[in-house]
């Protein structure tokens, strides 16, 4: 890991050199969906402290067993499983429709629980492969969050189509106008193994990384979200 971890880290500097970013900009989250419990110790014994995780159940066992460590919902957020998501995630990054985020802000008030929320957007008609809202959704969902001073909007996520680099800038353009309009300050969350130096150019604040990092996932014959 600490190899694959130095030639991650000369990716981001040399993309960041490239755009006049600072590479302390940019936050590496290590995506650790399908690995062991002993991986994301390796991983917290070289420096990292906040993991993502696609499944609510999964990711809701490892808060268990490593409870000092910050775990990040990435994955898809079912309205049966929002209490859980808020009782194991210090963010759910993947909030996308009015439903889900009125039953996310009763469920904070009920557990007098603070959580972080990002508003994962989709502006290429993928939303059936991955979720995400379009933008014309979005003043129903801040005005929904708005209700809660619990939930905190800290940016937006997206997993733009394969091979479509111009959907970074999309993204950046839309945290432009989003800002200007709510006066909050909102991160891009977007980036992954084989495209994110193209996110970081655009100007994503944190690119989600997970084969690069760990190696190759350990698939299991079943998994529930």
């Amino acid at each position: 890991m600490i190899e694959r971890i130095r030639i991650l880290r000369d990716r981001i500097e040399q993309a960041c050199s490239k755009c006049g970013r600072s590479p302390e900009d940019v936050e590496l989250l290590p995506v650790s969906k399908r690995q062991s419990v002993d991986a994301i110790r390796e991983a917290v014994d070289l420096g990292f402290r906040s993991f993502g995780e696609n499944y609510v159940q999964e990711g809701a066992a490892k808060h268990l067993e490593l409870p000092g460590l910050c775990f990040n919902l990435i994955g898809p957020l079912q309205r049966n499983k929002a209490r859980l998501a808020l009782l194991h995630f210090a963010e759910i990054q993947t909030v996308d429709r009015v439903d889900l985020c009125g039953r996310l802000t009763r469920l904070a008030d009920e557990l007098h629980t603070e959580r972080g929320v990002w508003i994962q957007m989709d502006l290429w008609d993928e939303s059936t492969k991955a979720g995400g809202c379009p933008e014309s959704g979005l003043p129903a969902i801040f005005s929904e969050l708005a209700a809660s001073g619990l939930l905190k909007v800290h940016g937006f996520m997206a997993i733009p189509p394969p091979g479509q680099e111009a959907a970074f800038t999309e993204m950046a353009l839309l945290r432009d106008r989003w800002q200007q309009k709510t006066g909050l300050r909102l991160r891009l969350s977007m980036g992954m193994s084989g495209d994110f130096e193209a996110a970081i150019k655009a100007g994503s604040d944190q690119i989600r990384i997970g084969t690069a990092l760990f190696g190759a996932r350990v698939y299991s014959p079943s998994r529930s979200s």
